[in-house]
C-alpha cells in the first residue's frame, strides 16, 4: 500500500548558503534519521515552496507501508531536527502532484 507523508517547518534555503533544499539532501536526512528506519520511499521525495514570500517549505514523500499502515502510523505527528529548525511529520490526504 502506498501511502503520502509531509514534512512541514522545513527551510526553503540551506542555513549556510542560498541554495534551496533539494530531493537529494531530503533522502539524505530520511536515510540518517532514525525514526524513518525501515521507510522504504516509493518515489524521490518533492520539495515545494510554501509561497513567493515564505522562506518555508513542504516535502511530500510516498512510502510502502503494510495494509495495517503500521509504518505511517509510527511516523504521522513525529518530530525531527533538522539545524535549528523542528521538523513535524504528518499525513497527506494526496500526492501534490495530482490536483
Amino acid at each position: 500500500m502506498k501511502l503520502y507523508i509531509k514534512i512541514i517547518s522545513i527551510p526553503y534555503f540551506l542555513e549556510d548558503a542560498n541554495s534551496p533544499i533539494t530531493a537529494d539532501i531530503v533522502e539524505k536526512i530520511i536515510k540518517d534519521n532514525h525514526i524513518f528506519n525501515n521507510v522504504i520511499l516509493v518515489l524521490r521525495p518533492r520539495v515545494i515552496k510554501v509561497s513567493l514570500k515564505s522562506d518555508m517549505s513542504i516535502i511530500w514523500f510516498d512510502i510502502w507501508d503494510a495494509q495495517s499502515d503500521s509504518r505511517a502510523k509510527g511516523l504521522i505527528n513525529r518530530c525531527f531536527n533538522m539545524g535549528n529548525y523542528i521538523a513535524t511529520i504528518q499525513d497527506a490526504n494526496m500526492n501534490p502532484e495530482v490536483s
